[in-house]
């Protein structure tokens, strides 16, 4: 096979931390290749290094055949790399079109030639299977259509290797499994794709090859059809790993009763008349496909936003008056759907950010002023437990990578000790290691009386976690039925608003109290 990309002994440190050490890899014309390891592992950096974002301290980078100069993203796409951040860089006043082609023009050009560019567009859209209206808003877009955006932009620049940084994280399973199918006929074309991944499942399904990385070390090297997903795991994290089981739940009081909630237009979506009690010592998980209003429900109990209609109470007192402060009060947690945007202030130090839902308590404050040393000791504390790697405590969190910054928010939020968990796709973007440490959280935290509401898309994690299960469809909330007597077929049918058996289910429940 013809060899389209060389790292060679790539080494980059950032300060005292070794990012990557000694790395090498290639891809072959027309291969899959998944970059596997933990959070933190070094994998993104890698990429970076690739696409000219850092400069390695040692080592080389060849694209068939011609070293890249470093550190120089433009000489990176101009030789045919193209990469796909995980979080994406579209302007989201701007159409389609504006996105895709701004950036590729001369400066000096008097007026954008955009017929050539709209034909382009439409041209790649059709040949690659990612069609997408040029004229649309990308504010109006769905997710999925947002990353096939992202990889139209890469492949309006001419890119043969294609770098796709964690594509399926913010992706709905049928979302993902249309994206994977088009990049296998990508290949087909002639593209050669590297993709980062955490899940196990679509590495085994997408990849020819596997590469893993352990503390910014390649530790091993398998053929896709040569290798298992036990195998993988336990060589991404050095030791073998098993989820933790759960308990059979003893429900206590009801902490949490929420009474035809209804809200419009926030979160991406509207609540409809939504009823629901969470009780100590139980999860609640909230199944469903992405904009039927889960956002809008955790946000609501979060107290992010009033509802228009309906009551809630919190350990049997109605709520008047519900903001984020009084939820704090009240002793509702928040693990938040989105890290960057809702969980994190970028600038902000790692400290500031571990005691900021917490400030003015006494723990962190007196007479106005923050106890810095107690704040800095208490994040300390969070960083060792919870196992957050590449962190400083006066460092700036946007230099962790998701997972790790993941699991200082779920440090913040579970130190706090609260009643009321609201978890929204609590393991988003973790690797298998810190999915189980994840899981292991919220289960003590249930089995120390916690009422959890576990929001989440993905059908294992509800099922493992959960001791009742609903579906969102359109703002509404199916019938509950056991976590003993889910599948993913059911759950499948629920999701899709097919509710006939989770009432039979129901009524034999109740029937069986």
């Amino acid at each position: 096979m013809t060899r389209v990309l060389e790292l060679s002994h790539i080494t980059k440190r950032f300060g005292a931390v070794t990012a990557n050490e000694d790395v090498s890899l290639h891809l072959d014309r027309g291969e899959i290749v998944a970059l596997l390891g933990e959070n933190g592992a070094g994998k993104t950096t890698l990429m970076s290094i690739l696409f000219g974002h850092y400069t390695a301290d040692e080592g080389t980078v060849r694209v068939e055949g011609q070293e890249l100069p470093p550190g120089r993203s433009r000489a990176a796409i101009r030789a045919g790399v193209g990469m796909v951040h995980q979080h994406f860089a579209l302007a989201p006043n701007l159409s389609v079109l504006d996105n895709v082609m701004t950036g590729t023009e001369p400066l000096w050009r008097l007026r954008s030639d955009r017929a050539a560019g709209r034909a382009k567009l439409v041209a790649l859209s059709e040949r690659f299977g990612l069609r997408v209206d040029p004229d649309a808003l990308v504010s109006d877009l769905s997710v999925g259509e947002c990353q096939r955006v992202e990889i139209l932009k890469a492949l309006y620049n001419d890119a043969r290797i294609l770098i796709l940084d964690e594509p399926t994280a913010v992706l709905t399973a049928q979302e993902a499994e249309s994206l994977f199918a088009t990049l296998r006929q990508m290949t087909e074309n002639g593209l050669s794709l590297i993709f980062i991944s955490h899940k196990l499942h679509e590495v085994m399904s997408a990849s020819d090859r596997v590469v893993v990385l352990r503390r910014g070390c390649v530790v091993a090297e398998r053929r896709t059809s040569e290798t298992s997903r036990e195998e993988l795991a336990e060589l991404m994290v050095g030791r073998k790993v098993e989820r933790p089981a759960r308990a059979p739940a003893v429900p206590g009081r009801v902490l949490l009763e929420a009474v035809d909630l209804s809200l419009h237009g926030k979160g991406g979506a509207s609540l409809h008349d939504v009823s629901f009690r969470l009780r100590a010592g139980e999860t609640l998980g909230i199944i469903g496909v992405s904009g039927n209003g889960q956002t809008t429900l955790a946000g609501v109990v979060s107290g992010l936003y009033p509802p228009s209609s309906g009551s809630l109470s919190v350990d049997g007192r109605a709520v008047t008056r519900h903001t984020v402060p009084d939820a704090i009060a009240a002793g509702i947690g928040r693990i938040p759907e989105d890290r960057n945007a809702e969980g994190s202030i970028g600038d902000m130090t790692t400290w500031e950010n571990a005691v900021l839902e917490r400030i003015w308590s006494p723990d962190f404050s007196a007479r106005g002023f923050v106890r810095r040393a107690a704040a800095r000791k208490a994040t300390a504390d969070i960083l060792a437990r919870y196992d957050v790697r590449g962190a400083s405590v006066d460092g700036r969190i946007r230099l962790l990578s998701g997972g790790n910054m993941q699991k200082l928010i779920l440090g913040r939020v579970l130190e706090a000790g609260p009643d009321i968990l609201v978890a929204a796709q609590p393991s988003r973007g973790l690797d298998e290691g810190a999915i189980a440490g994840v899981h292991a959280r919220l289960l003590e935290a249930r089995g120390r009386g916690a009422g959890v509401l576990l929001i989440s898309e993905d059908l294992d994690e509800v099922i493992a976690l959960s001791d009742r299960i609903r579906a969102i469809v359109n703002g509404r909330l199916s019938p509950a039925i056991p976590a003993g007597r889910a599948n993913a077929q059911l759950l499948g049918l629920m999701m899709a608003g097919d509710w006939s058996a989770a009432e039979r289910i129901e009524a034999e429940t109740h029937d069986a109290l």
